[in-house]
């Protein structure tokens, strides 16, 4: 859950620290990461493939099997990382027919070419930090996130402010400390991971001829549908933020403001679908399925326990949480900054609601990964996503209906299909396994 919330709160840092600039800078910060939200989610979706590889092949005590799949997929996420990068700068004129504010494109342009390039070293990282959780050793990713935000706290603080002889560079200096802190964290797991004797085997005497196009296919084809769920959610949000946009700067801070809160509650059940993942690839491994069933339901209750104390954090502070984000001493903003704090706490009341929905999908999702059910759970998520979340975000979403709030009724009727479609999934998929095994 650490090692999650560690991508997160590079974000989060970056987003209270640029706040205090003002409401465009805001505004701009979110737009450039909309589009590197969507490759990340590429990115990290199809590296989740080999988790329950490798965690399937640890059930079996088969080290070979686990290093191949370690080897291939670092190979295909340095591709990916690579090919991530280059689509942005590709895509990035898209800004300028967009229907967003000019000032905030203006500012998000330099942003973004930073910090998509930060996308290489993030994606190669996700490779060895996948490659660890199947061996259930998380708490090396967690390490090297933690190195990762300081180092991006401290930059940040040098470089947006201009503090102790350092040029004052804005939400340029943002982009610097998240490039910096992401090719930082990569250097220590690479490090950290082939000096631990448990990992040593799997660094050992590797060469490209050993490459098998059988072992990419294989990774290829649980990675990709992967990939595409991932995508599916994030462009949802991601959707939010461009429809925010068109409504003004302002709603498109206060939702950066809610999504970068909502994003943190959800990577710690994005950690739990990690856990998920990890221990039903174990058992599948073992082929032991009652086993199976009972951890994943176990992992469900407490996702389903941990949402409702975020729904009643978010409903309580709904007021107080968005202030972070704003400096409120600031007369010449003063007014952008009221307006950016009432739109933000009205989508923390629909966050709450959705917090439950939200965490449950994931974690079955995650389920259903280690399964390595993959192709049914992507039509799953398209259809909640795209056909049910999206279609009300645009027709609630617009400036004579509901707004800001109209919008993100729609995120969660999307995530509440999601969550009870994917569910009727994973039960359906294990009662059959266990009768089939009887």
């Amino acid at each position: 859950m650490l090692g999650m919330i560690g991508h997160t709160l590079v974000s989060f840092i970056d987003n209270i620290m640029v706040g205090q600039m003002g409401t465009a800078e805001l505004a701009a910060v979110s737009l450039g990461n909309s589009f590197v939200f969507i490759a990340m989610s590429l990115g990290i979706g199809f590296s989740t493939a080999i988790t329950p590889l490798v965690a399937e092949a640890d059930g079996e005590k088969n080290i070979e099997k686990g290093k191949q799949t370690f080897n291939h997929g670092l190979i295909l996420c340095t591709v990916l990382g690579i090919v991530l990068f280059l689509m942005i700068l590709a895509i990035k004129p898209l800004m300028y027919h967009m229907s967003q504010p000019e000032e905030v494109v203006a500012l998000a342009i330099p942003y973004l070419d930073l910090v998509a390039f930060s996308l290489i070293p993030l994606i190669i990282f996700q490779g060895f930090k996948q490659f660890a959780d199947g061996l259930s050793q998380t708490k090396y990713a967690m390490y090297a996130t933690i190195i990762a935000n300081v180092i991006n706290v401290v930059l940040n603080y040098l470089l947006i402010f201009g503090k102790f002889g350092f040029p004052e560079m804005g939400i340029i200096g943002a982009a610097i400390g998240t490039l910096v802190s992401r090719i930082v964290m990569l250097g220590y797991i690479w490090l950290l991971l082939k000096s631990k004797t448990k990992f040593k085997p799997y660094f050992e005497r590797f060469s490209f001829k050993n490459i098998k196009k059988s072992i990419l296919k294989k990774i290829i084809n649980l990675g990709f549908p992967s990939a595409l769920q991932m995508f599916f959610e994030v462009a949802i949000f991601t959707a939010a933020i461009w429809l925010s946009g068109v409504l003004g700067k302002n709603p498109q801070a206060a939702n950066q403001i809610a999504l970068n809160l909502s994003s943190m509650t959800f990577m710690v059940a994005m950690g739990l679908s990690v856990t998920a993942m990890i221990r039903v690839g174990n058992q599948k491994g073992l082929k032991n399925f009652k086993e199976l069933r009972r951890i994943a339901f176990s992992i469900f209750i407490l996702t389903f326990f941990l949402d409702i104390i975020f729904a009643l954090v978010f409903m309580i502070f709904n007021q107080e949480l968005p202030r972070i984000y704003v400096d409120e001493y600031d007369l010449v903003n003063q007014i952008d900054n009221l307006e950016v704090v009432s739109i933000a706490a009205k989508l923390l009341l629909v966050s709450a609601v959705f917090q439950i929905s939200d965490g449950l999908q994931v974690a079955v999702l995650g389920a259903l990964r280690g399964l390595q059910d993959v192709k049914i759970p992507t039509i799953i998520t398209f259809i909640a996503y795209w056909l049910i979340g999206f279609p009300i975000s645009y027709f609630l979403g617009k400036e004579d209906v509901y707004g800001s709030v109209g919008i993100w009724l729609g995120l969660l009727a999307g995530l509440t299909a999601s969550g009870i479609l994917l569910y009727i999934r994973f039960n359906y998929l294990t009662k059959k396994l266990i009768n089939q095994s009887i």
